[in-house]
């Protein structure tokens, strides 16, 4: 039997016990009830052993669960710290990616415009040449023509006498 058993034996005893006339006081056998207190008293320090290992292992529970609670606390910190400086270095390279790409656009358009200047001047050229070996033989043919209208073509007049050899290419 416990501690609140023993109490709550006492307390049902007291109030089973006989009542004085006209007060509210009562007879109890004083014998049985200071055996009663003494039972009582030799349980209670088994009772509040008991009862200060559990508080003590409470505490125990509470700390640990405390020491457990910082722990996960540091490393979500940390976690969070490495999240977010991957996260730096992510946008960070995101932003150098952007701009490299744009600089090799840049750079592209750039050689693009030189290339198509390069072929617009060269094609000048050609139509230049064209044009000047066009002429040639349209006065070839202009005086192929008139030696033929006047009698006097021969083959060996087939040299023209203002053109030059055409270039190569």
């Amino acid at each position: 039997m416990g501690a609140l058993d023993r109490i709550e034996e006492i307390i049902a005893y007291v109030e089973q016990a006989k009542a004085v006339p006209m007060s509210r006081a009562c007879k109890v056998d004083r014998a049985e009830m200071i055996a009663m207190l003494e039972e009582l008293q030799s349980d209670l320090p088994g009772d509040l052993r008991r009862a200060e290992a559990m508080l003590q292992e409470r505490d125990k529970i509470i700390d640990a669960g405390e020491r457990e609670a910082e722990r996960i606390i540091t490393e979500g910190e940390a976690e969070h710290a490495r999240l977010v400086s991957r996260h730096e270095i992510t946008v960070s390279a995101e932003h150098e990616g952007n701009r490299i790409i744009a600089e090799a656009r840049g750079e592209a358009q750039r050689l693009r415009d030189e290339v198509d200047e390069y072929v617009d001047t060269t094609l000048a050229n050609f139509e230049q040449f064209l044009h000047r070996a066009l002429s040639g033989v349209e006065r070839g043919r202009d005086k192929m023509h008139t030696l033929r209208e006047i009698g006097s073509f021969t083959p060996q007049q087939e040299q023209f006498e203002e053109e030059k050899p055409l270039p190569q290419i």
